[in-house]
This record gives structure tokens, sequence and C-alpha cells, in this order.
């Protein structure tokens, strides 16, 4: 669990903006994302598979040119 302490003199603002990068940088946010849906083991794969593609279509696109 990502926590902060406020330190003396820090305004609430800014103690919730560096809580909120400590939360984006440890991917919580994104592994809520993942887990509020049931998702079949074979939709993970066909996701990733995917991804995949897309991700080596990306790589040679940028090699061809």
């Amino acid at each position: 669990m990502a926590g902060v302490r406020v330190k003396d003199g820090e305004s609430f603002d800014s103690a919730l903006k560096r809580f909120k990068r400590l939360c984006e940088k440890s991917g919580i946010l994104s592994e809520i994302k993942n887990h509020q849906f049931y998702e079949k083991p074979c939709e993970i794969k066909k996701r990733k598979n995917i991804q995949a593609r897309r991700k080596s279509a990306r790589y040679n696109y940028n090699d061809n040119n």
C-alpha cells in the first residue's frame, strides 16, 4: 500500500500530488483496472497477443523507414 507522510509546512495539494505520482509509478491504478472485471485466461492471451502484434508492427514500420 502506498503512503505519503506530510512534511512540516507542506500543503495538502502538494502531498496529494506526491501520492498520485507514487501510485502511478508503482502501478496500483493499472492493477485495479485489470482486476475490476474477471477476464478469462483465453481473453488475457488474446489481448496480449494483439498487443504484441501492434508492438512488433510499430517496430517493423520504423525499421523500414
